[in-house]
Order: C-alpha cells, then sequence, then structure tokens
C-alpha cells in the first residue's frame, strides 16, 4: 500500500473512483467479495468493511442474497460543505462572496433563547449577510450565536470570508448538525438584497450546530433564491434516512 492507508481504506477508495468514473454505472453489478479478495490479496474481513463503507454512503445496494450493484445517486458532501456555504462553493467550483449588512450584539428574543438553549435576553452575537454565487446574488443568510462563541466575530472582517473557518481556527467545536428545509415569503429585507418582490418564494435552510457534548454554538436562518440550491437525498431499504419529514403544524 505505501501510503499510510489500511487495506479496507485502498479497496473503498478503489470502488468509489471507479463507480465516481462510471467504471461501475448505476445498475451495474460490484465485483465478488472472492474477486475483490484475489484483486487486492486481501481477506474477506478488509473487503467487507469496504462495502459496509460504501452502503453507508448510499453508493449500493444493501446485496442481501444477490449480488451488490451500484445505485443512481449523487456525491456525497463532506460536514465542512454542509454547514459552510464557502466551503459549498469552493467544492461546487463556484466562487463565494458576502457583503455584510450588519454585525450586532443583542440579547436573545425568547425563540432564539430556545434555539440556542440559553437564557431569554442572554447575550448573543447576530450576522446578517448578502451571500454571492459568482458575484450575483444568491441568497440571504441570518447568523445567531451565543457570546461565548460570537465574541470570536466581534473584530473578524465578516466580509473578508468564511465565518465558520473562523470559528473553527478559534478553536470553536462544531460536531454535528441539524437542517430543517421549508419555503417562505421574501420578507422586505430579503426582497431589497435580492432583487425581488416582497412575498416572492424563497427556499428556507434552518440549521442548528452543536459541539461534540450536544451544546447548541450556532442557529441560523439562510433563505435562497430559487434556482440557486436543491437537495438530493439517497435512502436504502433497510438503513436510517438522514431525512426526517415533519408536520410544519
Amino acid at each position: 500500500m505505501g501510503n499510510g492507508r489500511q487495506q479496507h481504506e485502498e479497496i473503498t477508495a478503489y470502488l468509489r473512483s471507479a463507480i465516481s468514473s462510471h467504471e461501475f454505472a448505476p445498475g451495474d453489478p460490484l465485483p465478488s467479495e472472492s474477486e475483490l479478495c484475489q484483486r487486492f490479496e486481501s481477506s474477506r474481513g478488509p473487503v467487507r468493511q469496504a462495502m459496509a463503507t460504501l452502503r453507508s454512503e448510499g453508493l449500493i445496494s444493501s446485496g442481501r442474497g444477490r449480488r451488490t450493484i451500484v445505485l443512481d445517486t449523487v456525491p456525497t458532501q463532506s460536514f465542512d460543505g454542509v454547514i459552510s456555504y464557502s466551503e459549498w462553493c469552493r467544492q461546487s467550483g463556484f466562487e463565494a462572496g458576502q457583503i455584510t449588512q450588519s454585525v450586532t450584539r443583542r440579547p436573545a428574543d425568547p425563540t432564539l433563547a430556545a434555539a440556542l438553549e440559553i437564557e431569554p435576553r442572554a447575550p448573543v452575537v447576530s450576522i446578517f449577510r448578502l451571500r454571492l454565487l459568482n458575484g450575483i446574488p444568491a441568497m440571504v443568510e441570518r447568523l445567531n450565536y451565543p457570546l461565548e462563541v460570537g465574541q470570536h466575530l466581534l473584530t473578524f472582517d465578516t466580509d473578508s470570508g468564511s465565518i465558520y473557518q473562523h470559528l473553527i481556527d478559534s478553536g470553536v467545536d462544531i460536531n454535528n448538525a441539524t437542517r430543517t428545509i421549508d419555503a417562505i415569503g421574501a420578507d422586505p429585507d430579503d426582497a431589497q438584497l435580492l432583487g425581488i418582490t416582497e412575498g416572492a418564494p424563497l427556499l428556507r435552510v434552518r440549521r442548528r450546530a452543536f459541539t461534540s457534548n450536544g451544546t447548541p454554538v450556532e442557529s441560523s436562518d439562510d433563505r435562497y433564491l430559487p434556482g440557486t440550491a436543491s437537495f438530493t437525498l439517497n435512502t436504502i431499504r433497510g438503513n436510517p434516512s438522514p431525512l426526517s419529514m415533519v408536520s410544519a403544524r
């Protein structure tokens, strides 16, 4: 191997690359366990571990009692790409931009306090930015942080780049996040910044980010112009889905 990777990682990387390049196209069977064992001079353990990884990524079928096949799916996305607009743009080949409207320290209203699990009127740092995609308005971003986290942004030039990366570089523990996706009519601020009429539909993504011990560190509200972004999830019978459908009432 020579590059420090374990054998199951080598097998996973080979199969993932072959699927990405359509050497194995959707609907094609993958080589059998015995064929992969022979190709990589491996026991069945690393091969099965590689297959389990690809199943968890939604790239292949479960293969229970039949040949494992490649699924019609989309590439998985890194955690950074999920939580950071700047990183999503970079991974997608776009140029991210931002025009800050305000950075404020203020008392949390009851709704925000509940989302951040802090006392009402506890201090928070709120940032309101217009985000650009290749120089064109694409999304309005509202970010909120408890003061312990947001203090890192009070002296940061929020027009200079990724807030997420700055927080990571400042030692903030951002370990996991939930996203709630729905539609909303543009309010007056959205309409002015995005150049649309008030009430026009926007794709809204609300996010809560947490530390590794479950403490909320961010509550955000991103509103995208239609046609800017879409969300695709791949689910497999018998495996947990990252998507949950909940009532909006």
